[in-house]
């Protein structure tokens, strides 16, 4: 996989990987959103049949993201886990009491509706509503904006890029949005849709394939 990108927003350096998450260097914070865990699982229990390796690739990825900046924070904007408890959860479960040393917060999106309780027992700080650190605030979902001085980090929308080659071909790719307001992150899940962005002359758009982070 290619190395992380450096983009840099108001003299803060945020890195970008493929493995669609961003490391906040100046805060050693890694920032995910829309990992979606336990999807799957959620499916299959409904009768849609959905192979378990899906979830455990991306569970595998996040691990890797993590080994690989050994952040002092984890921050998720939203949809670290997809509906109620189910046994994929228990995976995650194993890995978090390795590292229960490392703070872990969440700023609380649509899809996690677990009990209190159990991210309490997880080591899982929980935010309602917009997160400021500094300059940067985080919320889940973009429309909640509230502030046009900060700039903030989204999810929820999972963005894509569409990119033509001649009149009737074209391909899409999750990518990481940015405009001059906020940066929307891509869903870390790859069992997830994509919605495609329109961006103007003055935004600026990373599109993500399987090894590489590319400009648009």
């Amino acid at each position: 996989m290619q190395a992380p990108i450096l983009h840099t927003i108001r003299g803060q350096q945020i890195w970008l990987s493929a493995a669609r998450v961003l490391y906040w260097e100046n805060k050693k914070t890694l920032i995910v959103s829309d990992t979606h865990f336990g999807k799957t699982g959620h499916f299959r229990k409904n009768g849609i049949v959905v192979p378990q390796n899906v979830y455990k690739e991306d569970l595998q990825r996040f691990f890797d993201q993590y080994n690989q900046f050994k952040p002092a924070e984890i921050l998720v904007i939203g949809d670290f886990f997809h509906s109620s408890s189910n046994k994929e959860l228990d995976l995650f479960i194993r890995w978090r009491k390795d590292i229960n040393h490392l703070p872990i917060t969440l700023v609380r999106g649509n899809h996690d509706i677990l009990k209190d309780s159990w991210y309490e027992e997880a080591g899982i700080r929980i935010v309602e509503g917009i997160h400021t650190i500094d300059t940067f605030s985080f919320v889940h979902d973009p429309s909640c904006i509230e502030d046009d001085e900060q700039y903030y980090f989204c999810g929820h929308v999972h963005p894509g890029i569409v990119m033509r080659n001649g009149v009737r071909q074209s391909l899409t790719f999750p990518c990481f949005f940015f405009d001059q307001q906020k940066c929307i992150l891509p869903a870390f899940s790859k069992f997830s849709g994509l919605k495609m962005m329109r961006p103007k002359k003055t935004d600026t758009v990373f599109m993500i394939t399987d090894q590489h982070v590319i400009k648009a």
